[in-house]
């Protein structure tokens, strides 16, 4: 039977991923977020739309990046009144990140006098819509489709949205995670699928650094230890924050390294922080055999979670070691700014970055080289040392990018790479034609793609 999928999102763009699988009696969404480091991304995430929101039955979220939910509001505001799916975490974390977001967005409205794309109300109306799943989990979605999500192994509850219907299989990736990852498990591989829409972030790179990641890391603490300086890692709230504490905490319990003075100085991450501690079963088994052991594995000697401004405006007074992890992992927004003006002109500094960095941000820019940067309309000079570890990243480089296609991809009709750079997609897009004779193409915006399903 003839279905269609169509691209409305995440296509040349790392970031905006939101996809539909319509068998013409059903339409489903696969994420909704928001577009991410473009210079335009506030006009484009206010933007109304390819589709009738009001005719969407069903939306799944693969996980509670930004990325993958933050125009969910946004789709109810416009008319989706249908179901949403995901894994309890995902449910979990997306509130919060949804309140945080609209506590900016209310912030940048009122300073920049634009309307606000969603409100509270919206909020609250897309989270009663919403349906907590297991993994593994059948879901009859009608039209003889059913739906099962299965372990990205990206971050706390995230999954990859399996379809099945009439002995035909389409799977959507989201984001697949780097292996290994500190807290979560490997993904799981897909089998016998049809069709696959995909990831491809580090389609065109290969992690080097994932099995020396915890070393470099030591190496970075030590070298600020005995400079007396500062390391300042802009960290991503959802997921690699947590693994960094988790981190921290094995390098200072085992006495690799002595405790120092670290600040988490991210109100979200915090809270984020929280869901991670009572979710022990989305985590990996050695790291639930370590909490059951007895370790409070975000809880170390010289830690402090600083979650007021004034607790933020504090941290410059101590003039020892000290580490700053705060967001937003890409210098974009967030307290991370604030201390970039304070430290960046300092050559006792080192900031590392940790996560994919998207072209135009400031992040981007100081990994790029440059020797001045701009922050909130303050020119600051760049005499830090600029570090990354790619190690941390939570996406699944090239190999395992190919890898996880392979599992499964001798009966495969089509290959579809999205949300990576052009050339990240691309060079993915050829790799699994040449490599495994897979028929995959990098769609263009807004495609409609009939697949038979």
């Amino acid at each position: 039977m003839s279905s269609t999928i169509g691209f409305y999102g995440g296509i040349g763009s790392v970031t905006g991923a939101n996809f539909m699988l319509d068998t013409g009696e059903l339409a489903v969404l696969v994420d909704c977020g928001l577009v991410q480091g473009d210079k335009f991304a506030k006009e484009i995430n206010a933007e109304k739309f390819v589709y009738d929101p009001k005719k969407v039955d069903v939306l799944f979220l693969t996980h509670a990046h930004a990325d993958h939910i933050g125009r969910v509001p946004k789709l109810v505001r416009d008319g989706f009144r249908g179901r949403i799916y995901s894994t309890l975490p995902t449910r979990e974390l997306s509130e919060v990140m949804f309140d945080d977001a609209f506590y900016i967005m209310q912030y940048e409205a009122k300073r920049d006098n634009q309307e606000m794309m969603y409100s509270q109300e919206d909020i609250e109306l897309a989270l009663s819509l919403w349906h907590v799943v297991g993994y593994h989990e059948a879901i009859d979605l009608g039209d003889d489709v059913i739906a099962t999500l299965t372990n990205a192994g990206h971050i706390l509850g995230s999954a990859m949205v399996n379809f099945e219907r009439h002995g035909k299989k389409v799977v959507f990736t989201g984001d697949i995670g780097n292996v290994p990852q500190p807290l979560v498990d490997r993904p799981e591989v897909p089998t016998g699928y049809d069709y696959m829409v995909m990831e491809s972030v580090y389609g065109d790179r290969v992690h080097e650094e994932v099995e020396e990641r915890t070393a470099i890391l030591q190496h970075h603490i030590e070298e600020t230890i005995r400079q007396s300086g500062t390391l300042i890692i802009p960290a991503f709230s959802l997921e690699r924050t947590q693994g960094i504490l988790f981190e921290i905490n094995n390098m200072i319990e085992s006495g690799r390294v002595p405790a120092i003075k670290t600040y988490l100085d991210s109100p979200l991450a915090i809270k984020v922080t929280d869901i991670y501690q009572h979710s022990t079963a989305f985590l990996k088994p050695e790291v639930q055999d370590q909490i059951n052991g007895g370790d409070d594995i975000f809880s170390f000697e010289g830690l402090s979670f600083t979650e007021t401004v004034k607790e933020s405006s504090q941290i410059d007074k101590f003039k020892g070691p000290k580490i700053i992890i705060a967001g937003s992992g890409m210098s974009h927004g967030g307290r991370i700014r604030g201390h970039e003006q304070e430290y960046l002109d300092d050559a006792n500094t080192t900031l590392l970055l940790v996560g994919y960095q998207t072209v135009g941000s400031v992040g981007r820019l100081l990994q790029d080289g440059a020797k001045k940067v701009w922050i909130d309309k303050m020119e600051v000079k760049v005499k830090a040392k600029i570090a990354t570890i790619r190690g941390f990243s939570g996406h699944a480089d090239r190999n395992q990018l190919i890898d996880l296609v392979h599992g499964g991809a001798e009966n495969a009709k089509q290959v579809f790479v999205t949300m990576g750079e052009e050339r990240a997609s691309l060079f993915l897009t050829q790799r699994l034609r040449d490599y495994l004779g897979v028929n995959a193409i990098t769609p263009e915006p807004n495609a409609e793609v009939e697949i038979d399903f």
